[in-house]
Parts: C-alpha cells; sequence; structure tokens
C-alpha cells in the first residue's frame, strides 16, 4: 500500500512540475516588429510596429499569422474583424492572406520574416522577428519586388553618415529566390526625396543632417517597383554642431556691434564738426547703423549709404563755408 501512496505521489510531483513548467513557457513574451505596405506607394501604412504575439489561432505555436492578426486588432480601424483574413486554401500550404489593411485582391500579398520569404502564415516567428507584409501593386505580373537594407534600425547623431546597403528579392529562370543589389534608387527620409543614390552594389552613405526620434529612411526607383524598404533611426541632436552654430551668430553680433560702435564715432564727428545743417545728423546715422539683425548685409548696406550720405553732405557744406 505504502508502494502505491509513494507511486500516485510522484506522479503527482511529476505532474506538478510539468505544468509549471509549460505554464513558464506560456508566460514567456515573444514581441515582433511588424510592417505593413498596401501597395498603393509612399510610406508604408504600419512601420515596425511591436506587438506581443500570442496563440490566436490556438494551433500550438506563434506564427505570422498571429503576428499579422494582432496588429490589426490593435491598429486598423474597426481591429482584425475589418481589415485582416486568413483561410486554407486548395494547393497552397498552410494559411493564406485573404485580406490585408482592408485590401481584397484575390490573394496578390507577400510576407517575409527577418528579410526571408515566408512560404505560409504558419510560419513560426520568435522574439525579436521582423515580419514584413505588402500587398502587391502590380497584381498581374507581381513586379513589385521586396527590398530591404542591410540594418532595420540605428541609433545616431546629427551629422553622422550611414553606410547602407539595399538588396532585393528576384528569382532566376527557375523561379529560385535570389538577392540582387538594387542600383539608382533614391534615398528618402521621412518620405522626402534626398540627393543620395544607391550605385552599382547598391551601396550608399546617408548623411543625417537633422536630429529626431523614428526616423524613416526608405528608398525607391524609376527601375524596378520596390517594397518600400524600412530602416527607423533614433537621431540624437548634437552638440558640437548647436555650439558651432551659436559661437558663429555670437561673433557675428560681436563683429556687427563693433562696425557700429565705429561708425556712429565718424557720424558723431561729422556731426560736431560741421554742425546742425548737415544733411544726415549723427543720430539718424547711428540709428540706422545699429537697426541690422546679425549677419543681415542689407542692413550694413544701409549703414555704409547713409554714412556717405552724411560724408559728402559734410564735404559739400564744408566747402561752401571756405567760399
Amino acid at each position: 500500500m505504502k508502494k502505491v501512496i509513494s507511486i500516485i505521489a510522484a506522479a503527482a510531483l511529476v505532474s506538478c512540475s510539468s505544468a509549471v513548467i509549460c505554464a513558464g513557457a506560456a508566460e514567456q513574451d515573444t514581441n515582433v516588429l511588424v510592417t505593413i505596405s498596401d501597395g498603393k506607394g509612399g510610406a508604408p501604412v504600419l512601420v515596425q510596429k511591436e506587438v506581443k504575439v500570442t496563440d490566436i489561432d490556438s494551433d500550438g505555436k506563434l506564427t505570422v499569422n498571429d503576428a499579422l492578426y494582432i496588429a490589426h486588432e490593435e491598429n486598423f480601424t474597426g481591429g482584425a474583424a475589418a481589415g485582416f483574413s486568413s483561410s486554407e486554401k486548395a494547393g497552397y500550404t498552410g494559411l493564406s492572406l485573404n485580406k490585408l489593411w482592408g485590401i481584397e485582391n484575390g490573394g496578390s500579398y507577400g510576407f517575409y520574416v527577418d528579410n526571408t520569404y515566408a512560404m505560409s502564415l504558419s510560419d513560426e516567428v520568435k522574439d525579436g522577428s521582423s515580419v514584413y507584409a505588402f500587398v502587391y501593386s502590380d497584381t498581374t505580373g507581381y513586379s513589385d519586388s521586396y527590398s530591404w537594407f542591410n540594418v532595420n534600425t540605428a541609433d545616431a547623431k546629427q551629422g553622422d553618415e550611414l553606410d547602407l546597403t539595399l538588396s532585393r528579392q528576384a528569382y532566376d529562370a527557375n523561379w529560385t529566390p535570389i538577392t540582387l543589389p538594387v542600383e539608382g534608387a533614391v534615398i528618402t527620409i521621412n518620405g522626402k526625396a534626398t540627393e543620395f543614390k544607391t550605385d552599382a552594389n547598391g551601396k550608399v552613405k546617408v548623411k543625417l543632417d537633422e536630429a529626431g526620434e523614428d526616423i524613416l529612411i526608405s528608398a525607391a526607383s524609376d527601375s524596378v517597383i520596390l517594397v518600400p524598404p524600412v530602416l527607423v533611426a533614433d537621431v540624437a541632436a548634437n552638440a558640437e554642431v548647436t555650439t558651432t552654430v551659436a559661437e558663429t551668430t555670437s561673433t557675428e553680433a560681436v563683429s556687427t556691434s563693433q562696425t557700429t560702435v565705429v561708425i556712429s564715432k565718424v557720424a558723431v564727428q561729422l556731426y560736431e564738426y560741421y554742425g546742425e545743417d548737415t544733411t544726415t545728423s549723427a543720430t539718424q546715422v547711428s540709428q540706422v547703423s545699429s537697426s541690422p539683425a546679425t549677419g543681415d548685409s542689407r542692413g550694413v548696406g544701409m549703414t555704409v549709404f547713409f554714412l556717405t550720405m552724411a560724408g559728402c553732405a559734410a564735404l559739400t557744406l564744408g566747402k561752401k563755408n571756405e567760399k
């Protein structure tokens, strides 16, 4: 009898331990970054949005389907019921997309995990994965080409340069996936085209002139339809740049101030020597000389003009007095 009780107790202990382990595994956070492009051009409608993935479809694993469902539930107006749909289709492996970001186009969608083509929505994701789903703009030839940079995120300082490489997904004659560099693509920053273009190897140096958080770096091409690549950068303000600008402004202010003092003294001397009949008084010249804003060449020009007029008037008056 004691043996039976011992066996039952041991079994219960093992069962309890297993339950704790399973519970612990289920409670582990799996967070992925989800990006969605609607195929209408411009920036993606969702950019590296972090979602906590849970087993929504109860298939015993965490998948692309779960990540996209939750991303719609949390970010699309009307939730996943309005913007997302998936199902199993004959001839396809795993789940397929029926609707993405509210768009139904007969199944012309693509999705990648960590810049690698996913076979189906049933593909698993892990903590830290990046999921990118998109709607094809070319629903007949499917010529949209998924593209990506060599990095997805970057932390930098204002004035830094990023060394980037832009690649795209393509296929050979046997429809085997291959990777190609993207040449001649124009880099965009927060939707605005820049002067930076990729070379024959897809490489480009991008200078970060502006500071800010969540700066979106992407690219566009005239030769191929790119699914817009996504790089999110946090650019810290460079104190040295700010200090240099402040020092330059201060120096200009001092220079202008010194010029004003010199001009004012000359004007006062003219006034005192030739008296009230001078065409432009010292007070007027002094006011004009101190009016320009720092760095305003037009104000300095006006100062010189009035001082010259004052000088000419003074000389004329002096000649008359001599006679």
